[in-house]
């Protein structure tokens, strides 16, 4: 059994078949969910696991070259509009209904326990050379 890094068997499992600018989106549990990625959801309870937690969690193990979330973060979420400029540099804000309309080219969704708005981000995956 892994004793450190992630252990959850599907998360480890689908981010090792990631590539090159796929889509990886974390969402809290209200964020709609579009068909056709694979979804991991972790939610255990309101609020378990957090995103803060799944996020710097991923961030340990994705290269990641771009990040998305929705402009509306920072009024409705100041925690984690807050948390998303500290961790990804250059995040590019867009409308939340056009992050939704993106998260259908996600290859991934990790589902948090988050039950605040607006904790949602779309990562692009980088490569590590």
């Amino acid at each position: 059994m892994k004793k450190s890094g992630i252990l959850n068997r599907h998360l480890a499992g689908a981010l090792a078949e990631l590539g090159h600018g796929d889509g990886v989106l974390i969402c809290d549990v209200g964020m709609p969910v579009p068909p056709g990625p694979r979804v991991v959801d972790l939610a255990f309870r309101a609020g378990v696991p957090s995103f803060a937690e799944v996020l710097d969690g991923l961030l340990d193990e994705l290269v990641v070259e771009g990040a998305t979330a929705a402009e509306e973060t920072a009024e409705a979420n100041p925690d984690a509009a807050r948390l998303l400029t500290s961790r990804l540099p250059g995040l590019e804000l867009v409308s939340h209904e056009r992050l939704k309309a993106l998260t259908s080219s996600a290859r991934l969704v990790v589902r948090t326990g988050e039950a605040r708005p607006y904790a949602n981000v779309l990562l692009r995956c980088g490569v590590f050379f």
